[in-house]
């Protein structure tokens, strides 16, 4: 069947497609994500597996992104990235320039390897940085130092890839505005074509809480990640990049197309454990277990753990939430006709004070947080909740 191309602002009835790999070498010790150490065997079972249930869903559908995420998607080999994108092209109308991420650890990347996932139909990598500093990479229990993460850039460019992401966290455990903005500049200096700035979120049981409380690391004051996450913001602007989502930069024309439909209210499908999906005001999660997951279609059997239909306010708010992200905010005639509801009518008063101080612009018919909002986003959007 031929391919076709789909513009950028496909629309919400165009999919995405997520890939979950939730294999990993080595556990990082802030990670929350559903991952497991490599397991080879029972590797080669999941990728037939997750092959067996993208086939199951088969519809010619218009897709326009397919993401590998992780765990750690470059612990694929090639052939098994071309296997799973093939059947993704079996399954949906993929478009000719369809996006398809692939995160991968510096550690895992050669200029080889990154040759064949590009011949496979990979045309967007997303490498996992998250500092230049190998002191709070080892803090981090990350595999590779500063130096490997640059190689690992190099060799990426070397193979071909023009889309490249970094991923960089700051307010890390020990870490000063001036470490943070070091990190920041050399990220600035590999020219990636993307980056995401995320703040570090401690979940309840992370070994690294134990590991700050032996090695009496802690987290700088709130004040001082306010003042990284805006200096990292300054520097990025000056380097040509612009922000369009709360913790995204990009080159001009490289936004993030997949993550996009997560910020724009449209649709995705998940494929794999734990792999979450939303479409037509659905929203349903896979068995999480690996091995579960692999029973489960090798039997035949539904993966589906848990499925909710939404009500229509419930798209509404989750739509304002996720809306208001993006610097190009909400427009509030296109969401207002899609849910049959006066947006000015019903919110405009609650936020008032938001506009008011600054945090909130409304104009050219859309609602858009100021980078000082940004920094206060929760308390805004509880104003739709």
């Amino acid at each position: 069947m031929p391919q076709r191309s789909l513009p950028d602002d496909a629309g919400p009835d165009v999919l995405g497609l997520y890939l979950h790999i939730p294999f990993c070498t080595s556990i990082c010790n802030y990670c929350n994500f559903n991952r497991g150490l490599l397991d080879g065997e029972l590797k080669r079972r999941y990728v037939d597996a997750l092959h067996r249930e993208i086939g199951r869903a088969a519809e010619r559908t218009p897709v326009d992104s397919i993401f590998f995420g992780g765990g750690t998607p470059s612990l694929l080999d090639a052939e098994e990235a071309a296997m799973l994108i093939a059947a993704c092209r079996e399954a949906f109308d993929v478009a000719a320039d369809t996006e398809v991420t692939l995160e991968m650890n510096p550690e895992s990347v050669s200029e080889q390897y990154v040759g064949d996932l590009l011949a496979a139909g990979v045309n967007r990598i997303s490498l996992g940085v998250q500092s230049f500093d190998d002191a709070e990479l080892a803090r981090l229990g990350r595999m590779h130092d500063g130096g490997g993460a640059l190689a690992a850039v190099k060799a990426i460019r070397r193979a071909g890839c023009d889309n490249l992401s970094l991923d960089l966290m700051h307010w890390l455990p020990a870490q000063t505005p001036a470490d943070a903005a070091a990190s920041i500049d050399t990220a600035i200096a590999a020219a990636p074509d993307h980056l995401s700035l995320y703040l570090l979120e401690l979940y309840p049981n992370a070994p690294l809480r134990e590991e700050m409380a032996r090695a009496n690391w802690s987290l700088a004051p709130e004040e001082e990640a306010v003042s990284m996450y805006l200096e990292a913001l300054d520097r990025t602007d000056a380097a040509g990049y612009r922000q369009y989502e709360i913790s995204n930069v990009a080159r001009p024309g490289r936004r993030a197309r997949h993550n996009l439909k997560y910020w724009q209210d449209g649709a995705w499908l998940g494929f794999g454990c734990g792999a979450h999906s939303t479409r037509d005001g659905t929203r349903w999660r896979n068995v999480s277990a690996t091995p579960r997951y692999v029973d489960a279609i090798e039997r035949g059997e539904p993966v589906i753990e848990e499925r909710r239909r939404l009500s229509r306010d419930e798209r509404l708010g989750d739509a304002l939430l996720t809306g208001l992200r993006l610097t190009d905010g909400i427009d509030l005639l296109a969401l207002g006709r899609r849910y049959g509801v006066d947006l000015e009518a019903r919110y405009g008063r609650r936020l008032r004070p938001y506009i008011d101080a600054g945090w909130l612009s409304e104009s050219e018919g859309r609602w858009r947080l100021s980078r000082p909002g940004m920094l206060v986003s929760n308390e805004v959007l509880g104003a739709f909740v």
